[in-house]
């Protein structure tokens, strides 16, 4: 989520790339094409049908484009909105569109469309993960061909920043549904061709409005899922840049190489081993207490990010508006835990299912819970299953015990307050404080109330949160314009030159 509004990895392929390829056929030598590789595959193009994360790593800022751009500092800049206005009490927002933008398609993008695609992605058939954020606008009026006007029902702080997402992806109407695999933007870049296992292939559009400034004529994005495998693409030269590439073991070679460079980046992202809420046991605090307690947050980042994290206590990261720190609230402590499963009734072993995505800090990280639950008397089968099942079996179905997955969405907090999220997690009164939260313009009050938001969380266990991820980037020395941080998951290829 999820790995983000909970954002998450998805379909892998363990697919090892091919290590002889001739030297003409490197993306660094033609100067005008690059190749990275993901860890997991999109199960689809279309950011407003699906809540995986890897669909926006391709898709945003490449083939589609949104009202405003996020940059990797966290700001942000005009996109398809050249300006805008905010109302005194921030619940108005009128956008001044940029003129003469096309789809890929030769249809306009005017208000109407900008109309069209927020009241599609609130409408009652939506699939889109941030529906709430939709559901939220009271009217989106389209003035003119060129100015938006949105009336918002409660006023969102993040608004200018949600609008930069990719679940608000400006569509063309008559090609919207069918965006999964004939994904239709403004974007400078159109789908040339899908390799469904293997990789995704993006030609520079000619018809894009500032086409000449685009360096990259052809995006390629392979898909390699095995640690050991990233680090041997990467050494031979088959691929040009690994974002969030699990080489931290490896990470020496890569640093002491000339051909390289290694970008360690921040991330709003939290590990969470998840929990769900409405199963027994699993539905009375003490146990989900107990499990927490169980858990010693510093070897779980040892083992499943090898140490590249930063213990958390709730679901929020350090350096975010508000934060606090909670990682005392439910501390490691095993014979607390134990005592807590005993003060709950709880008849020993327990056993519980560990379903695990296929990202390696999953495959890695379950491992050494397993083995920490062990120890309280939790018995925990370890579950491994491709994306695709974990979207169908876990995140739609809440057909699970326990999970270990990142939330990538820098604001998503508001999962914790939305009815049938996959966690089951029901509280009125984390309800009404994050609708307090949402409410109050003052940024000094909306910080006091996210603290309390986090200490809330921490108390009542929703889940056992584990860590903040940091990012590891290796890509060749001559790539330039990859993001330093992220915020969000971006391949801004149109940024990208040798």
């Amino acid at each position: 989520m999820l790995q983000r509004r909970a954002v998450l990895g998805c379909a892998a392929s363990a697919l090892a790339l091919p290590l002889s390829l001739p030297q003409s056929a490197f993306a660094q030598n033609r100067k005008d094409a690059v190749v990275l590789a993901m860890t997991l595959e999109p199960p689809g193009l279309d950011p407003t049908a699906g809540a995986a994360s890897a669909i926006a790593e391709i898709t945003l800022y490449n083939l589609f484009e949104t009202l405003t751009r996020i940059n990797s500092d966290g700001s942000v800049s005009p996109l398809l909105a050249q300006s805008w206005e905010v109302s005194p009490d921030l619940k108005t927002y009128t956008f001044k569109l940029r003129r003469g933008v096309k789809f890929q398609n030769g249809e306009p993008c005017n208000a109407q469309t900008v109309k069209f695609s927020f009241e599609r992605a609130a409408g009652e058939k939506s699939t889109n993960k941030d529906k709430r954020t939709f559901a939220n606008m009271e009217r989106v009026a389209a003035i003119d061909d060129d100015t938006v006007v949105i009336l918002n029902k409660t006023l969102d702080p993040d608004f200018l920043f949600l609008m930069g997402q990719a679940t608000a992806i400006i569509v063309e109407p008559k090609s919207a549904d069918s965006n999964a695999t004939k994904p239709v933007g403004t974007g400078p870049y159109r789908l040339d061709q899908w390799s469904k296992g293997s990789s995704i292939t993006l030609a520079r559009w000619d018809g894009y409005r500032n086409a000449t400034a685009v360096k990259m004529k052809k995006a390629t994005f392979r898909f390699i899922s095995d640690p050991a495998a990233q680090v041997a693409s990467l050494l031979a030269g088959d691929v040009d840049a690994f974002p969030r590439v699990a080489a931290a073991r490896s990470l020496a070679q890569f640093q002491n190489n000339a051909k390289f460079q290694v970008v360690i980046s921040g991330s709003r992202a939290k590990t969470i081993l998840a929990m769900n809420n409405k199963k027994a046991p699993l539905n009375d605090v003490r146990v989900r207490r107990a499990i927490a307690a169980a858990i010693d947050r510093k070897a779980v980042i040892e083992g499943a990010a090898d140490g590249f994290g930063v213990p958390i206590g709730s679901h929020y990261v350090p350096g975010a508006l508000g934060y606090v720190d909670t990682t005392g609230v439910n501390p490691f402590n095993i014979e607390k835990a134990k005592a807590l499963l005993a003060e709950a009734g709880v008849k020993l072993p327990l056993e519980l299912t560990l379903t695990l995505p296929p990202t390696p800090y999953a495959r890695q990280g379950g491992e050494v819970i397993a083995a920490q639950l062990a120890k309280v008397g939790i018995t925990a089968k370890l579950q491994n299953v491709e994306w695709a099942q974990w979207l169908s079996g876990t995140y739609t179905n809440r057909a699970y015990d326990l999970t270990l997955i990142s939330h990538v969405e820098p604001f998503d907090l508001g999962n914790f307050a939305k009815p049938g999220y996959y966690w089951n997690y029901e509280s009125p009164a984390f309800s009404a404080l994050f609708d307090k939260i949402q409410n109050s313009p003052r940024v000094a009050d909306r910080a006091k109330l996210l603290g309390d938001a986090q200490r809330l969380l921490a108390n009542d266990a929703v889940h056992a949160f584990l860590y903040q991820p940091q990012w590891i980037t290796v890509a060749n020395k001559n790539l330039k314009g990859l993001w330093k941080d992220m915020p969000v998951f971006v391949n801004d290829i149109a940024a990208m030159s040798w």
